[in-house]
């Protein structure tokens, strides 16, 4: 990854449990550096930027008002990603995900690729692709934990990735799901506080 922000410096890194941050479409890591002082202090985090430029900003593949995509890109964008976890992973004591609107399509279909890589994954005001290659590999020998946050009243995930995201979530994870009502597609402090408590949960035990 060409850019990486991380939460504690190089020295302080080894033996952590890692946790990547990947943001929305159309943003960047900065949205995800501002959750650093929220999340456990005994995670060394680091926040990816996507490759594929978007005007000003940034995306790990293009979308449309409907998520459709090309699944080339989601697959490229996923392997480049695994590879630089890939790089890292020996210096931490596990690799935990973290996705916010699209950042959660890439983290899911992470897990969905490598599913003994991730020991937990957090999905936040985003959603799960829909694709029958993907549905082919699925295959979990026991159901991963996921945490998945939103607002019910989100305008920007449509009711139909919605809909599939919650039956995939329920059918294949070990599913944390949380609501925060007003929080439209965006993240929140009250948020942060259940995904650090699923987190101390699973990773730190």
């Amino acid at each position: 990854m060409e850019t990486v922000v991380w939460s504690r410096p190089e020295a302080e890194r080894d033996g952590t449990p890692l946790l990547i941050l990947m943001h929305g479409y159309g943003t960047d890591e900065s949205r995800m550096v501002r959750l650093f002082d929220y999340l456990p202090p005994e995670f060394t985090c680091a926040a990816l930027r996507a490759p594929m430029v978007i005007g000003d900003h940034y995306g790990w593949f293009l979308l449309d008002y409907f998520l459709a995509n090309d699944f080339a890109d989601v697959i490229a964008a996923t392997n480049s990603v695994h590879s630089w976890i890939s790089s890292v992973r020996s210096r931490h004591s596990s690799v935990s995900l973290m996705g916010y609107s699209q950042g959660m399509a890439m983290a899911s279909t992470l897990l969905r690729l490598h599913p003994a890589d991730y020991k937990a994954t957090v999905g936040l005001s985003g959603f799960v692709l829909e694709n029958e290659l993907l549905s082919l590999t699925d295959s979990f020998e026991t159901p991963p934990p996921f945490f998945w946050g939103r607002d019910k009243a989100d305008l920007v995930i449509n009711e139909d990735a919605t809909a599939y995201t919650a039956q995939w979530l329920h059918e294949n994870t070990q599913l944390t799901a949380r609501t925060y009502p007003g929080m439209g597609h965006a993240m929140s402090k009250t948020e942060m506080v259940d995904v650090s408590a699923f987190l101390r949960h699973y990773i730190l035990g």
